[in-house]
C-alpha cells in the first residue's frame, strides 16, 4: 500500500508575483499536484493561479495542475457538495501517495478557501500530514499600498468583513485604532453614509487589488467609482494612541 501523500497549503501573496516565498515557487515546481482554486466550474479562472504564474515556470513544472471549484455563494446546497467534491479529489491523489500543495490567494489563515478544504480533509484522513506555507496577506498589503501603518506604540487594530461587520463600526471606533474592512467594493455607500457624521470620513481610504498593476487607491471614499471592484478594501485609520510608547519612553 502506498504511504499517504503531504499536503500543503500554499499561499500565494495579495497579487504581485514577485512578493511570493521561495518556498512557495520552490513547492509548486516539484509537488506531485497543485491544487486551483477556480470560482467558476470548469473556466479555469483562478485568482492564485494567475499570481503563482506570473513567477512559476509552468513548462517544467513536475505537477498535475488540478482545478477545483469553490463556488462564490453562501447557498449550502451549491458550497457545501462542491467542497466535497474538492476534498474527494485530493484524497484520491493523496492516497495514491501523491504530494499535493493547494494554492490560495493572500494567506492560507486568513479568510481563506483553504479553511473549508482543510475541515473536509480531516474528516476523510485524520492522520494527513499537513503543512501551511505562510504568505504576505492582503491585511498587510493594504497598508503598504496606503503607506499608514497598522500600529504604533500601545495602538490596536482588528480586521472584519466589510459586509457585515459596518454594524459593528461604532463599537470597534472606540475600541481600536485602525480598522481593516476587507470585501468592501459594495460597501463603499454605507461607509460614507456611517463615517460622514462621525466625522471620520477622512480617515478611511480604499484600496483595490493591493499591489497588483491594477492596483488602486482612493483616499476619499466619494471618489470610488460607483462598480463593484474585486478585492477591495478599506483601511480605518483613527490611530487615538499614536506615539503613546514614544512617550512612555522620554
Amino acid at each position: 500500500m502506498n504511504k499517504t501523500g503531504k499536503l500543503y497549503a500554499i499561499g500565494v501573496g495579495p497579487g504581485a508575483g514577485d512578493l511570493m516565498t521561495l518556498r512557495s515557487l520552490r513547492l509548486m515546481q516539484s509537488l506531485d499536484v497543485i491544487a486551483i482554486p477556480e470560482k467558476n466550474k470548469g473556466q479555469a479562472d483562478s485568482f492564485a493561479w494567475a499570481i503563482a504564474q506570473q513567477e512559476l515556470d509552468t513548462e517544467s513544472m513536475r505537477g498535475e495542475a488540478l482545478y477545483l471549484w469553490f463556488p462564490m455563494t453562501r447557498d449550502v446546497s451549491i458550497t457545501v457538495p462542491a467542497w466535497e467534491a474538492a476534498a474527494e479529489a485530493l484524497v484520491s491523489r493523496l492516497q495514491a501517495g501523491l504530494d499535493v500543495g493547494f494554492i490560495t490567494e493572500g494567506d492560507p489563515s486568513v479568510f481563506s478557501t483553504w479553511a473549508y478544504l482543510q475541515e473536509e480533509l480531516a474528516e476523510r484522513l485524520p492522520n494527513l500530514q499537513v503543512e501551511v506555507v505562510p504568505a504576505v496577506s492582503s491585511i498587510t498589503a493594504v497598508p503598504a499600498a496606503t503607506t499608514i501603518p497598522l500600529a504604533d506604540g500601545e495602538e490596536r487594530f482588528c480586521v472584519v468583513p466589510a459586509t457585515y461587520g459596518i454594524e459593528m463600526l461604532p463599537r470597534l471606533i472606540e475600541e481600536f485604532d485602525t480598522l481593516i474592512l476587507i470585501k468592501a467594493g459594495r460597501m463603499v455607500k454605507p461607509l460614507i453614509e456611517m463615517l460622514e457624521p462621525m466625522g471620520l470620513l477622512h480617515c478611511a481610504t480604499y484600496v483595490s487589488h493591493a499591489t497588483g498593476e491594477n492596483q488602486q487607491v482612493y483616499r476619499d471614499l466619494r471618489e470610488v467609482p460607483e462598480e463593484h471592484r474585486y478585492f477591495a478594501m478599506v483601511q480605518l485609520s483613527i490611530r487615538g494612541r499614536k506615539g503613546i510608547l514614544r512617550r512612555g519612553q522620554q
